[in-house]
């Protein structure tokens, strides 16, 4: 049996200072799940262990993400991160400061039901 995808959710985190790709990954990520409550586990007495739960993240520089310590952050399911090239960094003219800008895409995913 296949899994199917029930939530996808997107976000954008930054780290303004320390040009730190995992903060910013972390951010997009809390900024993708924030808003989200998931009630039909509790209506149809799932467990959330079931659910897998795929990120992705987009950044300029994907090496320097670390996916492990993005992954135990996550709440629940069964969870993998995966960092891509994307995102954005911004580079002050005046201090040569670089803004990290992430993005991130969340995405769950149960078995196919019935």
């Amino acid at each position: 049996m296949s899994d199917q995808r029930f939530i996808i959710e997107m976000g954008m985190g930054n780290d303004q200072y320390g040009q730190d790709y995992t903060k910013a990954a972390s951010r997009a990520i809390e900024d993708a799940i924030r808003h989200s409550t998931i009630p039909m586990f509790d209506a149809l007495g799932m467990d959330h262990g079931e659910m897998r739960v795929q990120v992705t993240v987009g950044v300029q520089e994907p090496d320097k993400v670390d996916c492990a310590a993005l992954v135990a952050g996550l709440p629940r399911g069964q969870a993998t991160v995966t960092a891509v090239f994307g995102g954005l960094n911004v580079t002050n003219p005046d201090t040569g400061n670089v803004i990290v800008v992430a993005s991130a895409a969340v995405e769950a995913f149960l078995r196919k039901q019935g």
